[in-house]
């Protein structure tokens, strides 16, 4: 038995392919390209679901988040649905993540994010003014189609399980393909990283409830 990872940041074809050199300010994402990343699926049991050259006659339409999640999303289930054997492949998908870049949505100061924060939040039903709720119904609506077509992708929803957690994002002390300028050491804030995760327990959660999925029938061994 193998596992890989394979990454797709954005599912379709986009200039935020690079696994290591993805961070950009304006993303650009072939709506319909699905295939560059896809053809790297179809054999798979369990499947989880992230520089583009154009010529000088390349049109491109900006739009915004949410419209282009949709899009990017009905390419991606046009496809499960006709490559995707679903007697065979078990499908999982892993819903959307806070990022806790404004701290006024926990009560801290102005124009501060998750740097030097320690403390999870304690607010019953936080809910980070960054996700947003139609990304979640537009997510769910898909799903349910696809289900309807008789391809069952289950939704490992961590959303409301990441809205309490902004004390574990790596902010500054974290590792990438380019260290910090000295520009970012001078203004921590804005060079916080709070939209991966760090500490213990926080992304082990999401792979015990993976794993329930997967193997429901496994008891716990006993201590």
């Amino acid at each position: 038995m193998s596992v890989d990872y394979y990454w797709a940041s954005m599912l379709v074809e986009s200039n935020g392919d690079d696994p290591s050199n993805h961070s950009l300010d304006h993303r650009t994402v072939r709506i319909k390209s699905i295939e560059k990343h896809a053809r790297h699926w179809v054999d798979a049991d369990i499947l989880g679901p992230g520089s583009l050259l154009g010529g000088p006659n390349q049109v491109y339409d900006e739009v915004d988040n949410v419209r282009a999640y949709k899009m990017v999303l009905e390419t991606w289930s046009k496809w499960v649905h006709t490559h995707i054997d679903p007697t065979k492949t078990k499908m999982f998908f892993m819903g959307l993540k806070a990022t806790h870049s404004n701290a006024k949505d926990w009560g801290g100061k102005k124009q501060t994010t998750c740097y030097e924060e320690t403390e999870p939040v304690t607010v019953d039903g936080f809910w980070e003014s960054g996700t947003d709720p139609k990304m979640l119904r537009i997510l769910e609506s898909s799903l349910s189609k696809l289900k309807a077509k008789g391809v069952n992708v289950q939704l490992i929803n961590i959303t409301q399980l990441t809205q309490y957690r902004k004390d574990a994002h790596p902010t500054v002390y974290r590792r990438l393909w380019r260290p910090l300028t000295e520009e970012q050491k001078k203004n921590p804030q804005r060079a916080s990283d709070c939209t991966h995760w760090c500490l213990p327990r926080v992304p082990d959660v999401w792979n015990e409830i993976l794993l329930a999925y997967i193997f429901p029938t496994i008891k716990p061994v006993s201590q």
